[in-house]
């Protein structure tokens, strides 16, 4: 296993470091964060130019024909400059669902408009329980030739603006949860839909969304009826990796930033970091975002080469989310007062950070599947 970058992704970490910092500064990211769409149209169509949208999509359905692990750079790098927009929700939770599930002509019908920035999609997943195991699928789908979707889907990430929303739902009672759930194509403009914009403490646009007998052909099954669990599992498994190299790049640049104020604040004629407290500070903050890194990438590459990674994700997430939290905690110490004011940017990771924290399962969640594959 070699976690070291190829030349090829060193150039993508370089480039999309470069093309954020002049594109999307932090003004434009609180912009963004204050608004009801969450996005800029005008970013999102230059960053499918770029091929970033399409980066993980072959070559014949308009994407770039990248790895998972070209991704996981990519993301990473978005998390550095915390970038606003539906990124994750459109490519990640629904485009490799896509991917996974689609017939050819589903695959050939949203994959090329997804790629060119044409598409928004999101997965609706999550109720008001807010687990993400299979036994939190109460919504149901009702039907035989077409189907009819009756529930509440809780903190969807931007149902408010998806063109399309992949709807888990159960099609079937089973003694396992885990059968009997099947995932629709949704069009989010179906009549019965309802979406309802949430207040995050992120500032994120999570969604309340309403299935009112909202009617779906047979031909929007993704997947196989009543089979659609492994391929969720198999999407969540990604976006957790994923969420996991945002929030490092979150975290990483949470520690330039403190380690940098520490070398330029004087106080008592002396750079704050010439105290041992403030070393100890950056000391931890670095050892947690190394060891992020390193968990991260390493379960990033089994998935890549499609190789059992259950506990090698549960461990990166468990991790990294807590050691984020620390980060971005102990960069506001280092910053003092004025990391707290709503003009400094720490702020801003440090929500993310929170946020991220319980995405796709917090560290209990985690730790609980470390366990069952310990065979406790």
């Amino acid at each position: 296993m070699d976690l070291g970058l190829t030349e090829e992704q060193e150039m993508l970490k370089t480039s999309a470091r470069d093309f954020l910092q002049k594109e999307c500064p932090k003004q434009l990211v609180r912009q963004l964060d204050e608004s009801d769409t969450g996005y800029s149209p005008e970013l999102w169509q230059k960053m499918a130019e770029l091929g970033w949208i399409g980066l993980v999509f072959p070559e014949k359905y308009g994407g770039s024909g990248g790895s998972f692990l070209d991704l996981i750079v990519l993301l990473e790098e978005m998390g550095h400059n915390i970038l606003p927009g539906p990124f994750f929700s459109t490519v990640i939770l629904g485009g490799l669902t896509i991917m996974a599930a689609g017939d050819e002509e589903q695959k050939k019908e949203f994959l090329p408009k997804i790629a060119g920035g044409k598409m928004l999609l999101t997965l609706a997943l999550t109720e008001p329980s807010a687990s993400y195991d299979a036994s939190s699928v109460k919504t149901q789908a009702v039907g035989t030739d077409g189907y009819i979707i009756n529930g509440t889907k809780l903190f969807i990430p931007d149902a408010n603006i998806a063109d399309h929303i992949l709807c888990v739902a159960r099609t079937k009672k089973e003694k396992k949860p885990e059968d009997g759930t099947t995932i629709f194509l949704v069009d989010a403009k179906s009549p019965g839909v309802k979406c309802t914009l949430l207040k995050t403490l992120a500032r994120d646009k999570q969604c309340e969304v309403i299935f009112d007998n909202v009617s779906v052909p047979q031909k929007n099954i993704l997947g196989k009826l009543d089979q659609g669990w492994p391929i969720v599992k198999q999407v969540l498994q990604k976006a957790t990796v994923a969420k996991c190299a945002e929030m490092v790049g979150g975290a990483q640049a949470a520690l330039e930033m403190a380690v940098q104020y520490a070398k330029d604040r004087v106080q008592f004629n002396r750079p704050i970091g010439s105290f041992q407290a403030i070393q100890h500070y950056c000391a931890n903050m670095v050892t947690d975002v190394d060891g992020a890194r390193f968990i991260t990438y390493k379960a990033a590459w089994k998935v890549s080469e499609e190789l059992p990674a259950d506990m090698d994700i549960a461990i990166a997430k468990a991790w990294t989310s807590e050691a984020c939290g620390r980060v971005t905690l102990l960069a506001h110490q280092i910053f003092g007062a004025i990391g707290f004011t709503m003009d400094h940017d720490i702020h801003l990771y440090y929500r993310r950070a929170k946020a991220g924290e319980i995405m796709f399962g917090d560290g209990d969640f985690q730790r609980a599947i470390v366990a069952q594959e310990l065979g406790l």
